[in-house]
This record gives C-alpha cells, sequence and structure tokens, in this order.
C-alpha cells in the first residue's frame, strides 16, 4: 500500500477549526488515539485510504491535507442513514435518477 507525505500542521489546523479533541478525532476517524497521535506528529506516515478518511471526518480534501492546493473545501460529503435519514433519501434518489436531478437541481436553484 502506497504511503505519502500528510501535512501535519494542516491536520491540526483542520482538527482545531471543528473544535475536536485529538481523542474525539481519533474516535471519529475509527483509531485508536496513540495511532492518530503519531499521524498528527509525523511519527507515522498513512495510506491514503486513511488520508481519505481523515479528510471526510475533518471536513477537507486529500489534497490540501498533502499541501498539494490550497483550498480547504471538501470534495467530498459522507451521509449516514442514521444522522440523516431525509438527506440520505434524498441523495439516494438523486443518485439513480436522471429526472428527479433536474427536478431537485431546479429547486434547489429556486431556494437560493
Amino acid at each position: 500500500m502506497e504511503r505519502i507525505e500528510l501535512n501535519r500542521a494542516r491536520l491540526t489546523e483542520c482538527r482545531e477549526r471543528l473544535g475536536l479533541s485529538k481523542r474525539e478525532a481519533a474516535k471519529r476517524m475509527n483509531m485508536s488515539q496513540p495511532a492518530y497521535l503519531r499521524y498528527e506528529s509525523g511519527e507515522r506516515t498513512p495510506s491514503i485510504h486513511v488520508v481519505q478518511t481523515m479528510a471526510d471526518v475533518l471536513s477537507t480534501s486529500v489534497d490540501y491535507l498533502l499541501g498539494n492546493n490550497d483550498d480547504d473545501s471538501p470534495d467530498s460529503f459522507i451521509i449516514r442513514y442514521s444522522d440523516d435519514p431525509i438527506l440520505f433519501e434524498i441523495i439516494q434518489n438523486y443518485k439513480n435518477d436522471e429526472s428527479t436531478k433536474e427536478r431537485l437541481m431546479a429547486y434547489f436553484n429556486k431556494l437560493k
């Protein structure tokens, strides 16, 4: 598995921006606190899969955490049914039906 160079300062910045402790960040990333601490301190280099999980949890992009760009906007979202069943259902319908996509986007644009 390929290992990449994580920008530790950005990892810390994103965690702190969300007001997460190191313990809470580790919990949300489904890893132990010591494992997370090793990533943030640079003692351990994560796989690209771990960096993707970090980016998802910290609401940013993999490229931002790697220092490849300065745009900290997320490039993906995780929507769990248990967290927001209505939004989950909307997304489920949206991605499976082209006409639903068009109607939802038209409605969304009117709401903006």
